[in-house]
């Protein structure tokens, strides 16, 4: 039988990412060959867009896509510009993945084993037994856990590590999402993606992996990133736990006459 991941696209957003892109690129392609990959580019200023073409152009196995898009409008965005056109091309497993390195492509394959098995999400954790962080600040430590310590009692999930990027989705399972409803922009839609799963009865799994501290260029986290998922959290925590009181009152009612 087919499994899943033997059609995976791999979504990379970029945004003035020039000198990591070949680096992350081609480490995936050295560890995954039949991965494909579609760059999503907000119009890098410093040719990361044409870079990403001139990549494209010389894979002889057409493995690499670019799409370009005119602003730098978050990463949520990008992601859902990827997932659609993926939907379109027919693939069966998306992955989200940084450009910068500090997701292991070497690790995908514990992701994609996940799904082969029957994960409709499964997440790349530094937060459950054997996963790591390496050459982060005490900083980014600090409000990394405390973000997830936050999201989970404020969502009342589980997830270990709700606020990764580095994930693989089943395809059939990621095209029953109303894209329409995520209102976050940053960081926070990876929160409000696994939520959102979540609470569609969806199997998500997490799996062990090591997060790199990027060693070239700019980290994209900002104070307005953090502030943005510190203000949705607990809205969709109350909305989640509003709807289910409803929900359970309506069927006592019923139940009662």
């Amino acid at each position: 039988m087919d499994r899943p991941s033997d059609k995976t696209l791999v979504i990379i957003p970029t945004y003035n990412e020039l000198e990591n892109l070949p680096l992350i690129v081609g480490r995936l392609h050295a560890a995954l060959p039949n991965v494909d990959v579609l760059v999503a580019d907000d119009g890098s200023p410093d040719g990361t867009g044409d870079l990403a073409d001139k990549l494209a152009a010389a894979d002889e196995r057409g493995r690499i896509h670019v799409m370009h898009r005119t602003a730098k409008a978050g990463l949520g965005a990008a992601y859902i510009a990827g997932f659609k056109w993926g939907f379109d091309k027919g693939y069966t497993v998306l992955v989200e993945m940084d450009a910068d390195g500090s997701h292991a492509p070497e690790q995908l394959h514990l992701l994609l084993e996940a799904v082969d098995e029957g994960a409709d999400l499964a997440l790349g954790s530094r937060y459950i037994k054997g996963g790591k962080t390496v050459n982060w600040p005490f900083s980014r430590q600090f409000i990394s856990r405390g973000g997830n310590i936050y999201a989970r009692i404020m969502l009342g999930v589980k997830i270990r590590d709700i606020t990764g990027g580095f994930r693989a989705f089943r395809t059939t399972s990621l095209q029953q999402v109303d894209f329409d409803s995520i209102d976050a922009v940053g960081y926070g839609f990876q929160i409000s993606m696994a939520f959102n799963f979540s609470q569609m009865g969806f199997t998500v799994v997490e799996r062990p992996i090591t997060f790199t501290e990027r060693e070239i260029g700019e980290s994209k986290m900002s104070g307005s990133i953090v502030k943005e998922a510190m203000l949705k959290v607990p809205v969709w925590g109350w909305q989640a736990r509003k709807a289910k009181w409803k929900s359970r009152f309506k069927r006592l009612k019923k139940q009662n006459g």
